[in-house]
């Protein structure tokens, strides 16, 4: 950095001194351009702005010049960082406003903010598009609300806030983000109203917390199901969404897709141990019903029960085993924590699952061995009860998952 930038750097950082959140109120006011910072500047930035770009040639400059406002208004030093995969101009036109342009090694809108966020220098960071939809003159009442501590992680809402006609597909504003924000909310406890809105403020700290690895589209959904599962504090402001400038890069239903499956995968428990319990529960009390006799309101359940009902109890326990295997083996963002996955998975070792599972095995076969030896004693003329037979078959498959579960969870826990 040559001697006319760097005494430039200092007389500012000394105008705008060093207060409680590393700036105070000075009576000289900084412009936009000289609170944005290069590169080799000398200081550090209170705020960075990690923007991914791929062809935003369009409206990169704008919201450059956005931030630039806002960086003016709250009189802070700030950086732009432009994460650019592009084949336009837009890194040209990034850098000509004061953006610091950086090319990922990777491909992906998860990695180029993997790889920006490597490489900011802001106490706090700020995220959004470079497509204009995002209006980044409203930063400073999300940075407020971290700089003051009251949040982690702010984010703006649109759903809550304005989104403006042509800005967003009726089909994503009415059905895609609530019914994600939806998902996200009852798996990971998020407790937002617009849980893909890609404008965010969050503390490095916090960053460094939810530590986040997806590489594709399904790192918005990942930051939230980290920050939520790691009881991170997200709190959100109303703001207006824009039509974007520029070629749409989202495709909706299988970038759509990605989300869920990326939501399901990470937790376990909604998508193995739950149905799995409750199959189990509607299956086991189907064969009890049948296999006892009961009467309910004068009707009567009988071998089409008992079959449904084994069928419903395998089912149910082999999805159990599956979301205590997926809790052990995968490390989801949030692991199933239901108590048979937590009894299956911290209190059951190989040796005693396997004992349980085998004297579940003997049981079911020492029950159909006496229905055989009951039917060839009488000659082959008295057959067994068919429920009795379902029940001694869902006893001896249920004792061989066990075991071999047992083994298995053993296997992975080496």
């Amino acid at each position: 950095m040559g001697t006319s930038s760097a005494h430039n750097d200092t007389q500012h950082a000394k105008q705008l001194g060093n207060g409680k959140h590393g700036t105070s109120a000075s009576d000289i006011q900084l412009s936009g351009d000289e609170l944005l910072l290069s590169a080799d500047s000398e200081i550090t930035p209170t705020l960075s702005v990690v923007m991914p770009t791929l062809n935003e040639e369009g409206g990169i400059a704008q919201c450059i010049e956005w931030v630039k406002a806002a960086l003016e208004d709250m009189q802070i030093y700030g950086e732009v960082v432009v994460a650019d995969s592009s084949d336009d101009r837009t890194p040209e036109i990034a850098k000509e406003n004061g953006a610091v342009v950086i090319e990922p090694d990777g491909k992906g809108y998860g990695y180029a903010y993997l790889y920006a966020f490597e490489r900011v220098r802001g106490q706090y960071i700020a995220m959004g598009d470079a497509d204009c939809t995002y209006d980044f003159k409203e930063l400073p009442k999300l940075l407020n609300m971290v700089r003051s501590g009251d949040a982690d992680m702010a984010m703006g809402s649109r759903l809550e806030g304005e989104i403006l006609p042509g800005s967003m597909p009726p089909l994503h504003e009415h059905v895609g983000n609530p019914l994600l924000t939806k998902f996200l909310n009852v798996f990971y406890g998020a407790g937002v109203s617009d849980a893909h809105s890609g404008m965010r403020v969050f503390t490095r700290d916090a960053w460094e917390t939810m530590e986040c690895s997806s590489t594709g589209m399904e790192f918005a959904s990942e930051m939230i199901m980290e920050a939520g599962a790691k009881d991170l504090e997200i709190e959100e402001k109303p703001i207006t969404y824009h039509p974007r400038e520029g070629e749409a890069n989202l495709e909706s239903f299988p970038d759509g897709w990605r989300h869920v499956r990326f939501m399901l995968v990470n937790a376990p428990g909604y998508l193995f141990s739950a149905p799995g319990f409750g199959l189990s529960v509607v299956g086991v009390l189907a064969l009890v019903l049948a296999w006892s006799g009961l009467e309910i309101g004068g009707a009567q359940f009988g071998i089409h029960t008992g079959i449904g009902g084994g069928l419903l109890t395998l089912a149910g326990f082999q999805l159990m085993l599956f979301g205590a295997f997926s809790t052990v083996s995968s490390d989801p963002v949030r692991g199933a924590s239901d108590p048979f996955t937590t009894w299956f998975t911290k209190r059951i070792s190989l040796e005693r699952g396997a004992t349980i599972g085998s004297l579940v095995f003997l049981g079911g076969l020492a029950y159909g061995g006496y229905l055989a030896v009951t039917w060839v004693t009488s000659g082959f003329s008295a057959l067994p009860i068919a429920v009795a037979d379902v029940v001694a078959t869902v006893a001896v498959v249920v004792g061989l998952q066990m075991v071999f579960g047992s083994f298995l969870l053993g296997s992975v826990n080496q």
